[in-house]
């Protein structure tokens, strides 16, 4: 695992939104009187959504004393979880599975639509700073391989023409609709194939 560094440039100060704050204070109730630290992870997350993607410094403190536990202890979590993202990675964060079973269904072709795109370099902002993209271990799709993750949607069966679309409409500022590029509902089989005898006649 490369080292993970927060980013050069803070903000001075984080706390919760409303909304933010009352998903905080049900996540803390669902704990014994006591044990509030064990939500560290879960407020980590709700703090990444609201600031656009990106956990500075300052919700780390923030977090360190919402919770009353050590701030060290929230930055070792932060940095150590691959899923909190400790610099600016744009409103759009794309990520990549490169992992054997898309590789073989060409995700290589989504990375080159990203480089395309986006930027040529992982997590680099795209001109206007809306997005980013990275390549990623599994992501749990190996099904409907190649796929990508934009924030917290699935895009399965993809390919670089499906991929270049999608990335259009983010660059827009529009949200493609998530789920299969080839028409399939979740992971059914292709061709409505429902045994492996039918192997034969696909």
């Amino acid at each position: 695992m490369s080292l993970r560094r927060p980013a050069k440039n803070q903000p001075k100060s984080f706390e919760f939104n409303s909304s933010s704050m009352d998903a905080a204070k049900k996540i803390i109730e669902k704990y014994p009187k006591g044990k509030q630290k064990s939500a560290v992870m879960a407020l980590l997350y709700l703090a990444q959504k609201q600031n656009n993607n990106w956990i500075p410094l300052a919700a780390m403190k923030y977090i360190a004393k919402f919770l009353d536990m050590p701030y060290i202890k929230v930055y070792e979590v932060a940095t150590f979880y691959s899923m909190y993202n400790l610099s600016p990675v744009g409103k759009y964060f794309i990520q990549v599975c490169t992992t054997t079973p898309c590789m073989i269904r060409g995700s290589n072709k989504l990375v080159e639509a990203c480089k395309e795109k986006i930027s040529e370099k992982e997590l680099e902002l795209n001109n206007d700073k809306s997005c980013s993209w990275m390549e990623v271990e599994c992501l749990g799709a190996c099904v409907n391989a190649p796929m990508m993750q934009i924030n917290d949607e699935y895009y399965e069966d993809l390919d670089k023409e499906k991929t270049l679309k999608i990335l259009d409409k983010i660059l827009k500022d529009e949200m493609p609709k998530p789920g299969s590029y080839r028409g399939r509902i979740n992971n059914e089989p292709e061709n409505k194939r429902t045994t492996l005898m039918d192997l034969k006649n696909a």
